[in-house]
């Protein structure tokens, strides 16, 4: 067993004999990467010129007004194509294009992740296959269109849910067969080792700019740190470079969709029980036979039934702590953030500024807290306006 594969009892390598030798190369190719000057200049060339980073720490004036304690944002929703999933995937092409690979293929479910990888194969070159779950293609239309303007494929699956879960396990299908030309790029925290690694890796360009920004904004560590968590890609970026600082409390909010009780949820981490999906082992919803549940909420991006294992295992080690937010906690926290500061979050990032709200109430004036807005909310826009007009949503 690779103990490097494992955080704590999660993680691993659940996959096919065939998988496992070209695992073994995306982790050898990765390993050395990331320690070659040239790869890293590379990528923080693109991060610097193409994505526009670094992205600011917005101190939110009439909201920490109103809730009485301090309230940063990192805009991660400022980074060309609207979301933190172009930093991860400009490392992922970068490396895809090292080893020699000519085709992409990825999974979405809110369509940002798609609109990344095929924003970074038009970059490099590279022929992109993007899988996506029939819902999820109705309810983001929008990136779906952006993906076949800017040369992808976008293959409908239809099967299960017909969301992120059915995405993933057909673009695993696919790379099991192909992967001699075909580099998978993965668009969150999850899967099997070394793909957990390597997300944290190129995110935690998220974590590393806002401890220095905030330092300098406070002279100090911020006292809480707080992002959304679908799978887990844009929090343990936010996480990644406070891990390690003990006295700032990382917090973590889920999708409680219509509530905890009413079983139509997203909340891996409130009910979820260790099990195995995409090649991990972590927190899954899953029923009393071990099947995986549907799971959902009314932000396609975070109906995902599993959670990244270096989440599960931030949790059982009691380093972070995970909440969950409902439907309607995001979309009154959305409309506030967006007539207060004039920000119009993603609903996943809208999460996450509903807790925050909730956990302003408990801080003092002189504490502040970094919120991570994962990504701007225009790809909602039609989610919203039937959720205001009381027509519901696609569920």
């Amino acid at each position: 067993m690779n103990k490097q594969a494992y955080y704590g009892e999660f993680g691993g390598q659940y996959v096919s004999e065939s998988l496992m030798n070209t695992l073994a190369e995306v982790d050898a190719a990765f390993e050395e990467a990331i320690h070659d000057p040239k790869f890293l200049e590379e990528y923080h060339y693109y991060l610097r010129q193409y994505v526009g980073r670094e992205t600011p720490l917005y101190f939110a004036e009439r909201i920490s007004a109103k809730y009485g304690t301090k309230i940063y944002l990192k805009r991660e929703d400022l980074n060309h194509t609207g979301a933190h999933k172009i930093n991860n995937v400009i490392g992922q092409i970068l490396l895809a294009k090292r080893m020699g690979k000519t085709k992409v293929i990825a999974e979405t479910g809110a369509g940002q992740h798609g609109v990344a990888t095929a924003t970074g194969a038009a970059l490099f070159n590279m022929e992109c296959t993007v899988y996506m779950g029939k819902e999820d293609i109705q309810r983001q239309a929008l990136n779906v269109m952006r993906m076949e303007m800017l040369g992808a494929k976008v293959v409908s699956v239809e099967s299960g849910s017909n969301t992120l879960k059915d995405a993933t396990n057909e673009a695993i299908r696919t790379w099991a067969k192909t992967a001699e030309d075909t580099f998978y790029v993965i668009g969150s925290a999850v899967g099997p080792y070394p793909y957990p690694k390597m997300v944290k890796e190129f995110q935690a360009v998220i974590s590393r700019e806002a401890r220095r920004q905030h330092m300098e904004a406070e002279g100090r560590n911020p006292d809480v740190v707080m992002a959304c968590v679908g799978g887990g890609s844009n929090s343990i970026g936010m996480f990644a470079d406070f891990i390690d600082q003990p006295e700032v409390e990382l917090i973590g909010v889920e999708a409680a969709g219509k509530g905890i009780e009413t079983g139509e949820h997203a909340s891996a981490m409130a009910l979820g029980k260790p099990g195995v999906l995409h090649g991990m082992k972590s927190y899954l919803l899953q029923d009393e036979d071990g099947n995986v549940q549907l799971a959902h909420s009314i932000s396609a991006g975070l109906d995902y039934p599993g959670v990244g294992p270096e989440h599960a295992y931030l949790r059982d080690s009691g380093r972070a702590k995970y909440v969950a937010v409902t439907d309607t906690e995001a979309m009154d926290a959305l409309m506030e953030l967006t007539q207060l500061e004039g920000i119009i979050p993603a609903i996943e990032s809208a999460h996450a500024m509903a807790y925050a709200f909730q956990k302003a109430k408990e801080m003092t004036p002189e504490q502040s807290m970094v919120v991570c807005l994962s990504g701007r909310g225009d790809k909602d826009v039609n989610t919203i306006s039937d959720y205001l007009a009381g027509k519901g949503y696609l569920n």
